[in-house]
């Protein structure tokens, strides 16, 4: 039996097909199909020739969810709250995201205050009931939510993630009252913050109908199509779920297609020894990054999807930028070159797919400078006369030439992007000279030599399914699941019996969950975390917790783990400072078999066909380039750029200044050689730290 990974972006669905019985892997793309997305997936199953009833495991991963948040195409839920406090989600944490501008403005809410409800109950921090759930005040509630068509509702009251009673009540009181409603409660995310929890709620109550309403018609058109596997979806922390888990908590596929990429990362960690990861994943709209250390992406449980709305559930520390193959060059009001954060997407795309696009995209930038294949294998024939035009039209109110526009384009994005890799190492007390840059993504591996050299990273990982590198990695993904539970105690004074207890009830419940997706077939692992802090401050670090049972010196270690990973994330430790438990988690997971690398490629992933040369344009000439197809590169040995290297699904530029060599798995190592940076200046490039390992 067959496994499919299929990732829905913004501008092109990807798709990778694994056979564990002959280990070949092949790929599909097509355009994403706006109006339905489940067009754009059968459109890629039926180019990769997959016959569903040899599929027993179909992975999904898109863009749905944030694209769903972002643009506020869903249905707008109500929100039910203890009295007195239905404003809470509006006015945040009362601090600015611009100090010094004076006229910034918070986001709309997602649920607008006419919609919003209070209620008379209140819940203790020790669980016990204060005020007794008002029904009738409830009950009134639902008939103005009835009476305004609203069939999505949140409910979020203080301190329910001690004692649930309040909010489950309601919500039994909500489907009483309001035929098909779909209510989602805070309590089923127990942390103590009530903002995250309310937001998080709130968002799941928004994101119930779009994302249910997209699972059941691709179950429908796969069941009709002779699927009868398991349908499972990429969740933001790393893993996946069965679809029924997935239409359940929506909250928690909003970085789903970026993850599946990590998830390909990390197989690449283990399989070449590279302890120290960079992702980067750029498709037609967005360029994603994410750090993998150890074989694991970093986690993060603060992610905000506007300013002052943030959701806390675990997610993958994946950080976005508007720069992909169709961002859009524009000129700002002083003058200046612009590229992105706007879009051409697939509908109408860029000026030389020829599907009514005018605007210039960095896709035009690369065909008019020689970078991209014309034809791109025999895919789609692109028109660089179109491309010269759009670009001019940007190059002639700056005195421009075509060329030195198109140049000016790519490395403004390259910046751009550069800079989204700084912030999220940076941001977390990292260097990012210490990775390798892994690239992804239909266009990242145009751009990825010159993201280091602009960085004086050393190292870059091309792989042979960069192009579909989501898809991919949604084939090499386990089933994971968090369990979570506030319990503050200061370390000083806690029992390790009663933290042992607590860990112990978790692992049942993560088991217990995991069982609903066949564990019993799977390897299963359970981890254990915690979230301290220094007494006193307002955040917490995740912390590794040991296996096992706990006692005295257990707790010492807990706290030297976190004294450690407080100094990784901060920069700063002390020993002087008391040290608080705030939060448990427990991590499930379901191991699977993963694609054997070596089998899988080159077969229909890397191009086949002979070697030749065409001109390129750098740094300000046109230089005759040798263009390489990805499946010869083994009897090639060092490849010197400037070079041209093409897959089926995507196009490596090695620029001058670097080489590239093929490993065992069919990888191209980049390493930039006496490195110049993007500006054509010298640049001066460390070695890697001995952090690497």
């Amino acid at each position: 039996m067959q496994r499919v990974g299929i990732d829905v972006g913004g501008t092109f669905t990807d798709l990778f097909v694994w056979d564990p019985d002959t280990g070949v892997g092949r790929t599909a793309k097509a355009l994403t199909t706006l109006e339905d997305l489940s067009d754009g997936v059968f459109e890629a199953l039926e180019k990769a020739e997959v016959d569903l009833s040899q599929v027993d495991f179909l992975v999904h991963g898109s863009t749905t969810a944030v694209n769903a948040l972002i643009e506020r195409s869903f249905p707008e839920p109500a929100f039910i709250t203890t009295g007195g406090f239905r404003d809470l989600v509006e006015i945040g944490r009362a601090h600015r995201e611009h100090t010094y501008d004076p006229y910034q403005t918070k986001p709309e809410p997602l649920s607008r205050r006419r919609n919003r409800f209070g209620v008379t109950e209140r819940t203790r921090p020790d669980g016990s009931i204060s005020k007794e759930l008002d029904e009738a005040a409830v009950r009134e509630a639902a008939v103005t939510i009835k009476e305004r068509g609203i069939k999505n509702v949140a409910v979020g009251y203080l301190n329910s993630y001690a004692n649930p009673a309040n909010e489950l009540r309601t919500k039994q009181i909500l489907e009483e009252d309001i035929p098909g409603v779909l209510v989602a409660v805070s309590s089923d995310i127990p942390k103590f913050r009530e903002l995250g929890r309310f937001m998080t709620a709130i968002v799941r109550a928004a994101l119930l109908p779009v994302m249910g309403d997209y699972f059941n018609r691709l179950e429908s058109r796969l069941a009709g199509a002779g699927f009868t596997g398991a349908l499972c979806v990429i969740k933001s922390n790393g893993g996946i779920v069965r679809a029924a888990a997935a239409k359940e908590r929506p909250e928690e596929l909003i970085e789903s297609g970026p993850a599946g990429g990590v998830s390909a990362a990390a197989l690449l960690s283990k399989r070449t020894g590279r302890s120290h990861l960079v992702t980067t994943d750029m498709g037609g709209t967005s360029f994603d990054v994410c750090l993998v250390e150890d074989g694991q992406g970093l986690i993060r449980d603060d992610y905000e999807i506007e300013w002052d709305m943030p959701i806390i559930a675990p997610m993958l520390d994946i950080r976005s930028i508007g720069a992909g193959g169709g961002s859009i060059a524009w000129i700002d009001e002083g003058g200046s070159l612009r590229v992105g954060p706007r879009s051409a997407g697939s509908n109408p795309g860029p000026a030389c797919y020829r599907l009514g696009g005018t605007a210039p995209t960095v896709t035009d930038a690369n065909l008019v400078l020689g970078r991209l294949d014309p034809s791109l294998g025999g895919k789609l024939s692109l028109d660089r006369e179109a491309a010269e035009l759009a670009i001019a039209s940007v190059a002639e109110p700056l005195g421009l030439d075509v060329l030195s526009c198109a140049e000016g384009i790519l490395r403004i994005g390259t910046e751009s992007m550069a800079s989204a890799i700084k912030m999220i190492s940076v941001d977390r007390g990292r260097d990012p000279r210490d990775y390798t840059v892994v690239t992804f993504g239909g266009a990242g591996a145009m751009h990825s030599a010159a993201i280091a050299m602009s960085l004086g990273i050393r190292e870059v990982i091309v792989p042979p399914f960069a192009g579909v590198a989501s898809a991919f990695g949604a084939t090499a993904m386990d089933f994971r699941l968090d369990t979570e539970k506030t319990w503050y105690s200061d370390c000083a004074e806690v029992s390790p019996d009663a933290l042992e207890a607590r860990y112990a009830e978790l692992e049942e419940e993560t088991r217990n969950r995991l069982a609903e997706h066949g564990s019993d077939q799977m390897e299963v692992e359970i981890s254990r975390t915690a979230g301290m802090r220094y007494v006193g401050q307002s955040y917490e670090v995740e912390t590794a917790v040991p296996d096992g049972s706990l006692d005295s010196s257990s707790i010492s270690t807990i706290v030297d783990s976190f004294h450690h990973a407080h100094e990784l994330e901060h920069g700063v430790r002390s020993d002087d400072f008391a040290v608080a438990i705030v939060n448990l988690r427990v991590t499930g997971v379901g191991r699977l078999p993963k694609p054997d690398l070596d089998s899988s490629a080159p077969g229909g992933i890397a191009a086949g066909g002979e070697s030749g040369s065409r001109p390129v344009y750098f740094n300000g000439a046109w230089v005759d380039t040798p263009v390489h197809p990805g499946g010869s590169l083994r009897d090639l040995g060092t490849i010197q750029g400037p070079a041209i290297i093409q897959y089926e699904e995507t196009t490596l530029v090695l620029p001058p200044g670097s080489e590239g060599e093929v490993d065992r798995d069919h990888n191209v190592v980049i390493t930039i050689t006496g490195i110049e940076s993007v500006s054509g200046e010298p640049l001066s490039v460390p070695a890697n730290s001995e952090t690497r390992g």
